[in-house]
């Protein structure tokens, strides 16, 4: 079922949402991050109750091991001089799940925090994700989407997100590393990355492995396996999207 989001929204105007934002996939410093709860549910969510629950059908029937939680999906986000700020609803996965699958995404944003998780060696240490995932296959840094258990006083925990994320699915404790100064973001696709770098005084080797031993005991075998990124070389492993713009500029700025 497509569904024509113009007509679901008519007094919506969506192409200006990122106008004054950098362009995509590329990564660039902000002064911090205000993202706001909003009660009751979201425009995209009441508009598209059908489609959702239809679509959502399909993909518990392609991969039963799919749950559907909560996450935090935006209806606004503004880049000014404080940072990014925005406006989100606690939302059905069900509901993101059908939002991107829509070839402009319409009706919503989405945004999640990325832990840059650094080697002693001048490595990025990511994850690749299990087979039952939502995104198989995929390497990425260990991260996901803000939750309810990441809102504190009616807005999202950024740190938060990240410590809980990386614990989760590596066993690593960011409290560990020394983290990078300042805030970065990327966008693409009305979906926004926020980036911060956390170095480890552990070898990419050593990272792997702790990461592989976690694999054994954790509750959650969402995750597949640990690698070590040592160039930009978009073709080394079967990498998430939002992870280009990342390394690219990562080994950009380590050989500048």
């Amino acid at each position: 079922m497509k569904t024509n989001l113009s007509r679901s929204f008519p007094n919506t105007d969506f192409s200006d949402d990122f106008a004054g934002w950098p362009p995509e996939s590329t990564v660039f410093p902000i002064a911090g991050v205000d993202l706001r709860i909003l009660p009751g549910t979201h425009p995209f969510v009441a508009a598209e109750e059908t489609a959702i629950r239809e679509n959502w059908v399909r993909e518990i029937a392609a991969n039963p091991a799919l749950f559907d939680g909560r996450l935090i999906f935006q209806q606004r986000l503004s880049l000014g001089e404080e940072g990014i700020s925005g406006e989100g609803y606690v939302t059905p996965f069900s509901a993101f799940m059908y939002w991107r699958r829509q070839p402009q995404r319409q009706g919503g944003l989405h945004i999640f925090a990325y832990p840059v998780l650094e080697s002693s060696d001048g490595a990025l240490v990511a994850i690749r994700m299990g087979a039952h995932t939502a995104n198989p296959g995929q390497v990425y840094f260990a991260a996901g989407s803000l939750e309810p258990e990441d809102i504190f006083d009616g807005r999202c925990d950024i740190e938060a997100n990240m410590r809980r994320e990386v614990h989760e699915e590596t066993g690593l404790d960011l409290s560990d590393s020394v983290a990078g100064q300042g805030l970065f973001a990327s966008h693409a696709r009305r979906t926004v990355t926020l980036l911060r770098l956390f170095r480890f005084d552990l070898t990419a080797d050593e990272m792997v492995e702790r990461i592989e031993a976690h694999m054994l005991v954790a509750e959650d075998k969402e995750i597949a396996g640990a690698v070590a990124i040592r160039s930009a070389d978009r073709n080394a492993y079967p990498y998430n999207i939002a992870m280009l713009p990342v390394i690219d500029w990562y080994f950009g700025k380590v050989s500048a």
